[in-house]
């Protein structure tokens, strides 16, 4: 069995949780927070709750740590940290400081031993896979990414971190019109602004002043600086009446041309409609903590990110099996 433990038990570490169950190899044998332990309750019959300052001494009985704190200001800390200490799968989604990101898990997963896998769940991690193998099948082509409509959960705590702010669900929401050119092999140059727009719901602390609230939204690098953004501020009636559900989604999509002289279009389209989107980034983590723990056997160490791990090393069946019934 593979012992899993989760720091972090909000919409993510909830999602891992459920996964974990569903994997007859992987036993779930602890929770971490940050908060009171006595004020969170798990799913899991007989899994403890322990506070963060309890990792320093449970290495022994876990192998493997999912980080499930967000990429603003909780991954860039947390992974590194524990990269020293546990073999460990995060989902940071900033793509743009993923290489940074990358290089501090590395030093310190190499200098102890460990094995980590960064930047996992469906993008960047499925999306990304099908992005690379469309780019080695359709050298000559063009990329295009388009997401939800759907609740980030990275845009989402991003925003909850903004002084003020109570709760938000952000939506990405893509430009039908854009996907429909891209679709039809047309290879459109689409900035970041014509292929998504941005849509947020916020409920404020009261006093707090709004106009800056929605200034720092619009403004944030990274996450809304590139794209039209709407800031919707509502209740917290109106938040749990309307936007409980963490739905989500999207397409990968390649276009490109084959023969001596391009007379022949292909579109290779990756598809995802979600409807929880914490439970299916938790499965995919799970299933590369099961790569994670492999891969550490074999002495393998240092991070990984979804190019590195051959997808066998993500399967509870043998060698054997995957050629029989899913080659």
């Amino acid at each position: 069995m593979i012992k899993i433990g989760i720091f972090g038990y909000g919409n993510l570490g909830k999602g891992v949780e459920c996964a974990v169950a569903k994997n007859k190899d992987m036993e779930l044998v602890a929770v971490f927070t940050r908060r009171d332990p006595a004020t969170v309750t798990v799913r899991t019959e007989g899994v403890k709750v322990y506070h963060e300052d309890a990792l320093k001494d449970m290495k022994d009985d876990i192998d493997v740590l999912i980080l499930c704190g967000g990429s603003a200001t909780d991954l860039p800390e947390q992974t590194p940290k524990y990269a020293a200490m546990y073999n460990v799968v995060d989902s940071f989604d900033t793509h743009a400081r993923i290489p940074e990101h990358f290089a501090n898990v590395d030093a310190a997963a190499k200098a102890a031993g460990k094995t980590c896998v960064i930047s996992c769940g469906w993008d960047p991690g499925m999306f990304s896979l099908n992005r690379l193998y469309a780019n080695c099948i359709l050298p000559d082509g063009k990329d295009y990414t388009f997401w939800g409509k759907g609740v980030s959960q990275g845009h989402s705590d991003a925003v909850r971190r903004i002084d003020g702010v109570k709760d938000c669900r952000q939506y990405t929401i893509p430009v039908e019109e854009a996907m429909n050119l891209v679709r039809e092999g047309k290879q459109p140059e689409l900035t970041t602004r014509q292929k998504h727009v941005r849509e947020c719901f916020v409920v404020a602390e009261e006093g707090a002043d709004l106009a800056r609230i929605e200034s720092e939204i619009k403004n944030m690098p990274n996450y809304f600086a590139d794209y039209d953004t709407t800031v919707n501020f509502i209740t917290e009636e109106e938040m749990a009446r309307d936007h409980s559900g963490l739905p989500h989604g999207g397409s990968v999509i390649r276009t490109g041309a084959t023969g001596m002289n391009n007379e022949h279009t292909h579109v290779v389209e990756y598809k995802l409609t979600l409807d929880s989107n914490p439970e299916f980034t938790g499965s995919v983590i799970a299933a590369y903590a099961r790569a994670v723990a492999r891969l550490n056997k074999e002495g393998q160490t240092g991070c990984k990110t979804v190019f590195d791990i051959a997808p066998a090393y993500l399967s509870d069946l043998s060698g054997e099996e995957l050629r029989a019934h899913l080659l």
